[in-house]
């Protein structure tokens, strides 16, 4: 075996492992952007609630 041939495989080697690595990490969930909408969603509700109350 040649350097050349050795080369190869370490490289086709990482890129491998590096795809592999990357297709099977877990996707990050944003809990705190789903958090902040039901929270302003939320607050929308009560101050039309408050609103359509006062019969404004």
């Amino acid at each position: 075996m040649n350097k050349k041939n050795m080369y190869l495989g370490v490289g086709l080697g990482a890129l491998a492992v590096g795809t592999a690595a990357m297709i099977m990490k877990p996707r990050k969930k944003h809990k705190m952007k789903t958090a902040m909408g039901k929270a302003l969603k939320t607050m929308g509700d009560v101050a039309d609630s408050i609103s359509d109350t006062m019969g404004w």
